[in-house]
């Protein structure tokens, strides 16, 4: 059945202040394993199973429901690139982020539920570190760090956006910034700022915790995990609150490598976090030249069905965050 194109939060609010949380699904349209946590979840807070201590927290199961009718990743485009409210609409994800950015910028703390393409485990993104750069400054760092070694995964990663803004820098350069809607995203590096991003812009912060394969059954259990994990960490349910999670493995994004022809191939098929070493063949591209990883680390999101002039995979290697 399809859901109305028409867009809806849920929202509780108790009697003593506190924190503001917003948790999302189906961002990605075929991605519903947030939207079956979440719907878990208001179940029991409307059944009293589960009861709201402190402060303010709104559930959107499905975000992109256009996308969600459709049963893939976005409408038009994918809505958690270049996120912000528009005057001029141009696809069904502007209107979707009309909507969405006033909510999140209501909201301090967002947790944004994902799922991804190829086999893995389910992982979380934290933000960058405390910084006064210019690409992301943040100032909350130690709390996203608190609260995703707490969601029930033990596998951490930041370097979202910085690594994103390299790889634009290097679109630019191949294919310029003109042509279609698609190309000037492509070649924006705002076209990396996705819903977390949003949300550390607007002064709060953020995690997105990806909840494992597409189809795995387990995803949903994850989603909805994290979400209770959250709000006893956050102190907003009179519950205990959750442990560390034990071995940690932190990670940082430092490589995008793009699809540049529809015949560029893997050597074999990957999966997310696959170790990869300094030297190793990935790929191929069309004329026979070989793509080597730059350095140890492992593959993050290959995508062999990815677009040409957009991101193929990313190559992550182990930080010491967290340490």
């Amino acid at each position: 059945m399809s859901l109305p194109e028409t867009f809806k939060s849920v929202h509780y609010a108790a009697t003593q202040s506190g924190p503001r949380l917003i948790v999302l699904g189906a961002v990605h349209g075929n991605e519903t394993c947030g939207s079956h946590g979440i719907r878990r979840l208001i179940a029991e807070l409307d059944q009293g199973d589960v009861r709201l201590a402190k402060g303010s927290l709104t559930l959107v199961p499905v975000t992109n429901t256009r996308a969600y009718n459709l049963g893939q990743r976005g409408a038009d485009r994918n809505l958690n690139r270049n996120l912000s409210p528009t005057d001029a609409p141009q696809d069904f994800e502007d209107h979707v982020a009309n909507w969405l950015c006033p909510l999140l910028a209501a909201h301090e703390v967002l947790l944004d539920l994902h799922s991804f393409q190829s086999p893995g485990v389910a992982f979380a993104f934290m933000g960058p570190q405390n910084n006064d750069g210019p690409l992301e400054p943040f100032r909350h760092a130690a709390k996203e760090e608190a609260l995703a070694a707490r969601l029930g995964v033990s596998r951490l990663m930041d370097g979202w956006l910085s690594t994103y803004a390299l790889g634009v820098e290097r679109r630019v350069a191949l294919f310029g910034d003109g042509g279609g809607r698609q190309a000037q995203l492509n070649t924006d590096a705002r076209y990396g700022v996705g819903t977390t991003e949003f949300m550390r812009a607007q002064g709060g912060w953020a995690l997105t915790l990806e909840c494992g394969q597409h189809q795995d059954p387990q995803a949903p259990d994850v989603a909805y995990q994290a979400i209770r994990n959250t709000l006893a960490h956050l102190g907003m349910v009179d519950e205990t609150a959750p442990p560390l999670v034990a071995d940690i493995e932190t990670l940082s994004l430092y490589e995008v490598v793009d699809k540049l022809h529809d015949d560029d191939s893997f050597v074999r098929a990957f999966a997310s976090f696959d170790p990869i070493r300094k030297g190793e063949q990935i790929g191929l591209r069309h004329d026979g030249t070989p793509v080597l990883a730059i350095d140890d680390g492992c593959i993050v999101f290959p995508n062999p069905k990815a677009q040409t002039g957009q991101e193929w995979f990313y190559l992550a290697r182990r930080s010491a965050r967290l340490a």
